[in-house]
């Protein structure tokens, strides 16, 4: 004989907190209640540690480049030189993008998605959709994101 233990019935709002958003987030502003869904990027590195990083590269390849350069070996720090400059460029483009992300908010009566890459955002509100379009827009939805997997 086995036995099975099954919780009481739950309110509607212990559901709702028990069901934690896996995306979105809710909005405790006073002056507008609601959502808001953010993605972005999983930096691996704050700004402050790949700054930390490429001075502590510089320093080790530079002073390899110098060893070399002391013995007569002339041409190899330059071409240090250009290595750490070109890799510097890279983790600019790299610290530009990181920050890009989207973000969809909805508040009140009002639906804002906003999509930021690198310096430029761009944003596009939306008002509260007809109640009896909204299921129709639901499957519209799911169905195009299903065809694009």
């Amino acid at each position: 004989m086995t036995v099975t233990l099954v919780p009481g019935p739950w309110s509607a709002t212990a559901v709702a907190a028990r069901t934690a958003w896996r995306f979105g987030r809710r909005l405790e502003d006073s002056s507008a209640q609601g959502m808001q869904w953010v993605m972005k990027r999983n930096c691996s590195i704050s700004p402050r540690g790949l700054t930390a990083f490429y001075l502590t590269l510089c320093t080790v390849s530079l002073a390899i480049a110098g060893g070399f350069w002391s013995v007569g070996a002339r041409s190899v720090l330059a071409f240090a030189g250009l290595e750490l400059l070109a890799l510097g460029a890279a983790l600019l483009v790299y610290a530009r993008h990181a920050a890009d992300c989207e973000t969809i908010t909805l508040a009140g009566r009002e639906l804002a998605v906003e999509h930021r890459c690198g310096v430029e955002l761009e944003s596009a509100r939306f008002r509260a959709l007809r109640p009896e379009w909204r299921g129709q827009l639901a499957r519209e939805l799911r169905l195009a994101l299903r065809l694009r997997d």
